[in-house]
């Protein structure tokens, strides 16, 4: 049986007020890299809930004329749109870019039009998993469970960090411990050993834009992290615990912390997943995360190659080499393996970038790739980039479908998964 034909999306532009319109003749276009076109009927998907619509200041609404054959220009301001957590992104949006455009937020900007009632988005789901989708929970169960946490551990300094963060910044980890689901967040890292372009926590005045958090101002205890590991296992029944969250430096800099607390969780029957989001910096630091308890590591990439991968992250004291044997190392102690790999159309889906995550993946073996969107002003990235060269995009969905065949035993998804 045929599968319904997908739409081709018109156009959306916007007015300086933020109105927006859907234009009537004006096919949708993207941008993959350095090249713009319409999208391919497998990269659009219906807009999912609790996705956004941005309006994107001094960038001009470019649409194709199917009678022309030719990109158009309008006056109107382009409209792009943020996928909800566990979608990808397969094109970005297209836009005419004035002069004096001022740098945008730390968010990503998918192409998004208008069809058949509804609206498409280039994005693909990659991950079924619920846990950041709040549309059916009333605020106030989240603001109950971020207080009854204060009243349980006042003094704890983690929970009053993370009950805020729920109350205030409405951070997704954060919210989930307040309602005691899915993963906990464990940040513990003041500092950091890499100075990355699109970093959360913490950006230079002259950046152009600001941090979307701010970063936890005190290290923890072993024993504030035990309590708030503990509490968040007696409410779910297949917990994941993970340090590195968007309010901390780099966790491997306080290895010795987690260490002390895991083996204090795991002495007692703790079970659960024990994570470390992480940059890859200090591979001489896994055997002993192994051995405290710690079974999953996700490591984050922009890019398998070095030049790339230093040009975004900027590493202070290591190097890709270094972030090459920590993935090395968590598989040759026994850890599950996943890859933070930030997904940029025309970037990550080319040749060059597809060989190297191949290479990377026989000779240090990872198991999973969470296939994250980069948040980033998508000129910025593309002025990064340019010295490093790259051929045209294969297309989202042939480099998913390359990739497992190159490395069949790899699975795809968006969170870190539980271990069991």
């Amino acid at each position: 049986m045929s599968s319904k034909k997908k739409p081709q999306p018109k156009m959306l532009f916007a007015t300086p007020e933020g109105e927006i319109f859907d234009h009537p003749d004006l096919l949708l276009m993207i941008r993959r890299g350095d090249e713009f076109g319409l999208p391919r009927p497998d990269e659009i998907t219906p807009l999912p809930a609790e996705s956004e619509f941005f309006m994107l200041p001094g960038r001009h609404a470019m649409g194709y004329n199917p009678e022309t054959g030719q990109a158009e220009v309008m006056e109107e301001l382009a409209v792009a749109a943020f996928a909800c957590p566990g979608h990808t992104l397969t094109g970005v949006a297209a836009y005419d870019l004035d002069d004096d455009a001022p740098i945008l937020p730390l968010l990503s900007y998918g192409g998004i039009g208008f069809a058949d009632g509804k609206f498409w988005v280039c994005a693909k789901k990659v991950d079924d998993d619920k846990r950041q989708v709040f549309k059916h929970i009333p605020p106030d169960r989240v603001e109950a469970g971020a207080h009854q946490l204060i009243s349980e551990m006042p003094e704890n300094r983690l929970v009053n960090h993370l009950a805020g963060c729920a109350l205030t910044s409405g951070c997704p980890a954060a919210k989930n411990l307040a309602l005691g689901r899915f993963e906990c967040p464990l940040p513990t890292a003041q500092s950091c050993n890499a100075q990355c372009v699109g970093c959360i926590s913490k950006q230079p005045e002259d950046s152009g834009f600001p941090s979307p958090q701010c970063r936890i101002s005190f290290t923890p205890t072993a024993k504030e992290i035990v309590q708030v590991m503990r509490r968040h296992e007696s409410r779910e029944r297949r917990p994941i615990f993970s340090f590195g969250q968007g309010c901390e430096g780099e966790p491997l800099t306080e290895a010795e912390l987690i260490c002390d607390a895991i083996k204090e969780y795991r002495s007692d029957g703790g079970s659960g997943t024990v994570n470390v989001n992480t940059n890859g910096s200090r591979h001489m630091v896994i055997p002993a995360l192994k051995i405290a308890g710690v079974n999953s590591i996700r490591v984050s990439l922009n890019s398998a190659r070095k030049g790339p991968y230093e040009a975004y992250y900027r590493p202070k004291g290591y190097t890709f080499e270094d972030v090459r044997e920590t993935i090395a190392k968590a598989h040759e102690v026994g850890m599950f393996v996943s890859l933070n790999l930030l997904f940029f159309p025309g970037i990550t889906d080319t040749e060059e970038e597809f060989d190297a995550l191949v290479e990377l993946g026989e000779s240090c073996k990872y198991d999973f790739v969470q296939l994250r969107n980069l948040n980033l002003d998508p000129d910025l990235y593309m002025r990064l980039m340019k010295p490093f060269g790259h051929s045209p995009s294969m297309g989202f969905m042939n480099f998913k479908k390359r990739l497992k065949k190159a490395l069949p035993w790899i699975e795809y998804g968006y969170f870190n998964p539980y271990l069991g």
